[in-house]
């Protein structure tokens, strides 16, 4: 049962020798930066070690999602917002954005007034937020049998359809005159007296001013090689479909199941509480870092030793520009997903949305999601290295702020105003004595 595929995105045939700005990732982020930049009169090369959006950013839930954010992505989500509501006829193509609503659902007294202090936290922005109980609830979630009294009704949220979003913002970019290069990893950064004046990929060498990672799950790898100290770490998430079947319009979360509507019909179903973290070196190399995080989240998170160790413990962490990268080797990050949380979500589904007793699995997969110590992404230059831009480690976060994170990145490259404060978002918040720790909001 493979897992999904985007919509294919074809290459341009020839590296270009220089451009302003080369992008690693095709993922949402590097793609919407991309755009964004392209659409200012910059040159820039996207360039994707394997297809685009075929990694975490086709294998999300697919919720667009203001509801329940840590409160320091909220103005950056709320730029989102706006975003994806003028997406479709910006780019041209279809993203299947619809503004659906979401429900965030509480069990108890106090999972509700926890949801009901997170709402300070978009008062005045106009967002609809509101706890729902009763006969409110149960229109937004029809015949719900999950024993939930209340729940935080977001209306203003809603969904996309990840296997598409990633490769239509690309094919937008490059309307707007960008490159896009598939197949082909970025091996390493050309840098001269502190300043980036290109990359090496692996079909040669371009001369470019600036340089924006936004490699995901990849990140941290390549950072590295460059010198440059990224704490960044993956946690698995399992998801699957159904087949088309009549239900509730609202996207849906509480701790057994997170549930939307699919175009094709079907839903996207996935545990609301458990993901899967494969213990690796950088387990340990970033433990401490980690701990507040771990503290945080330990109900959540479930450890096992997999073959991922031996897979990354033989990974190259250094190379030179001439050499294989561990970017070639693997071009498509496509783990197995968990048979244990696939029977747990499904059951739990089916048990809450009597419904779905009319439809089957047709589809499951996991991705790897690419994770900060404090939950929040790094979209931010790199004070060692001028010209370097990182945009990553986006937590689960990533699709629905995607947009407004490219548009953030853009703003950074080009030296404008941000549309929002990026100071949250700043690579040295991990080495500058800041706390660094995950915030709920509650």
């Amino acid at each position: 049962m493979p897992g999904p595929k985007p919509t294919p995105v074809e290459a341009d045939y020839s590296l270009p020798k220089t451009v302003d700005v080369v992008v690693i990732g095709g993922g949402i982020v590097g793609a919407s930066t991309a755009l964004e930049l392209s659409e200012r009169g910059a040159s820039v090369l996207l360039c994707e070690k394997g297809q685009i959006g075929a990694e975490q950013s086709s294998r999300n839930w697919g919720w667009v999602r203001l509801g329940l954010r840590d409160p320091r992505e909220v103005p950056l989500m709320v730029q989102s917002l706006g975003l994806w509501q003028g997406l479709d006829q910006r780019i041209s193509r279809k993203t299947g954005y619809t503004r659906s609503g979401i429900v965030f659902g509480a069990a108890n007294e106090k999972e509700r007034q926890e949801l009901e202090r997170w709402t300070r936290h978009v008062e005045g922005l106009q967002t609809g937020a509101r706890i729902v109980s009763g006969s409110e609830l149960d229109a937004l979630v029809p015949d719900n049998r999950v024993g939930l009294n209340f729940a935080l009704h977001m209306p203003q949220d809603g969904r996309a359809e990840p296997q598409w979003a990633a490769p239509a913002i690309a094919e937008a970019a490059r309307d707007k005159g960008a490159v896009l290069m598939t197949n082909c990893a970025v091996r390493s950064l050309d840098v001269q007296e502190s300043r980036v004046v290109g990359v090496v990929t692996e079909r040669g060498r371009v001369a470019c001013d600036w340089v924006v990672l936004a490699g995901g799950a990849w990140s941290r790898l390549f950072a590295g090689n460059a010198g440059i100290d990224l704490p960044q770490l993956k946690v698995m998430n399992t998801v699957l479909r159904t087949s088309p079947v009549d239900g509730p319009e609202a996207a849906f979360w509480s701790k057994g199941f997170a549930i939307r509507k699919r175009v094709d019909g079907g839903y996207t179903i996935a545990s609301g509480h458990e993901n899967i973290v494969d213990l690796v070196p950088d387990s340990f190399r970033l433990a401490a870092r980690f701990l507040p995080a771990l503290a945080h989240e330990w109900r959540s998170l479930r450890f096992r030793l997999s073959s991922r160790w031996s897979v990354e413990a033989g990974q190259d962490r250094t190379w030179l520009p001439t050499d294989v990268t561990p970017f070639e080797h693997c071009r498509i990050l496509d783990p197995e997903p968990s048979q244990k949380i696939l029977r747990q979500a499904w059951a739990h589904a089916r048990r809450g949305l009597p419904e779905l007793e009319q439809t089957e699995i047709v589809q499951s997969w996991a991705g790897m999601i690419d994770v900060t110590p404090d939950a929040i992404p790094v979209i931010s230059g790199v004070d060692q290295i001028e010209g370097m831009f990182i945009a990553t480690g986006f937590s689960g976060h990533g699709f629905g702020i995607g947009p407004g994170a490219g548009r953030l990145m853009a703003d950074l490259v080009a030296g404008t105003k941000p549309c929002v404060d990026p100071t949250a978002f700043r690579l040295s918040r991990f080495t500058d004595g800041s706390k660094v720790r995950p915030d709920a909001g509650f």
